[in-house]
């Protein structure tokens, strides 16, 4: 009887990720035909059909999208039996989609080094919403805003304000403040992977006018640019300043939860010590701003 094998899962993955035969095969290193003929042979096995092919496009089926996200699991699973073979240590790897833990981000990543350093940690930036987590490449991440995706333990962090980003010269780029009423006549950019919609804003009081962009780089540079305004978390203004660009609070664009998140099953061994320390740098932030006067606004970061 047939079973799935390693290199099936590791061609449905590539497939997958790289979007076409032609670059799955660069990835993996083989032919464009062989790995056709180990998604053919994996459809097979499962009895089913896992994607469906265009003379333009590949989509994987409902099936496909299933058997993708089980095989990232797996192919974490078979990394884990072969360290524990070799006694290696994999290294942590941490994602985030556009601004980590902000602030904090510096601290967190110099104590780790400091007080594990058996564990090597390795920072990613995906432009995903969960921080590389349903495709397996991140074993911690970084999320914003509310979520829930089956398989994910979240722990609540903080909240941080949003803020307005405005190109420098914006009317109201001098203003110690404004609200989200003042920038309705603006074109507002969005990601696919960020907080902001144009729901932010009251039904009936919403800009006429929204850009989506890929990713921050993107993002920042069309503002530079004067082609539109942002809105974002407290965070980006510590991790992204930008020459061109002015960071200004919103009084009314309310707060973002920060979440840190990791598969409930197969965890990492380090992820509990990569939480608690999270949790006690982002626990004695919070303490030493609630005691601080908060000096100037955030359009002077």
């Amino acid at each position: 009887m047939s079973t799935v094998e390693v290199r099936h899962l590791l061609a449905l993955v590539a497939l997958t990720e790289e979007g076409t035969f032609t670059d799955a095969a660069i990835r993996l290193g083989i032919t464009q035909s062989a790995v056709s003929r180990t998604i053919r042979s994996l459809e097979a096995v499962v009895g089913s059909r896992l994607v469906e092919r265009t003379t333009r496009s590949v989509a994987l089926t409902p099936g496909g999208v299933r058997c993708y996200h089980a095989a990232v699991q797996a192919l974490a699973a078979v990394d884990a039996v072969l360290d524990a073979a070799q006694d290696r240590s994999r290294p942590l790897r941490f994602g985030y989609s556009w601004s980590a833990l902000g602030r904090h981000t510096t601290t967190v990543l110099r104590r780790w080094r400091s007080e594990h350093a058996e564990v090597a940690l390795e920072v990613h930036r995906f432009d995903e919403r969960d921080g590389g987590l349903a495709r397996g490449r991140a074993d911690v991440a970084i999320v914003r805003g509310e979520f829930a995706q089956p398989g994910i333990t979240t722990r609540r962090l903080f909240a941080e304000p949003r803020l307005a980003v405005l190109p420098v010269g914006h009317r109201l780029a001098g203003a110690s403040s404004v609200r989200l009423a003042d920038l309705v006549e603006d074109t507002v950019l969005t990601t696919a992977y960020g907080t902001t919609t144009l729901d932010l804003w009251p039904a009936g009081q919403r800009p006429a006018r929204s850009l989506r962009v890929d990713n921050t780089d993107e993002w920042l540079t069309e503002i530079a640019g004067g082609l539109a305004i942002g809105v974002t978390a407290e965070s980006t203004a510590v991790q992204h300043p930008h020459p061109g660009v002015v960071f200004v609070a919103l009084t009314d664009g309310g707060e973002i939860d920060v979440y840190l998140a990791w598969p409930t099953a197969q965890a990492h061994p380090a992820v509990a010590d990569f939480v608690a320390l999270v949790e006690e740098v982002s626990d004695r932030g919070r303490s030493r701003s609630a005691s601080e006067p908060r000096a100037g606004s955030a359009g002077s970061r």
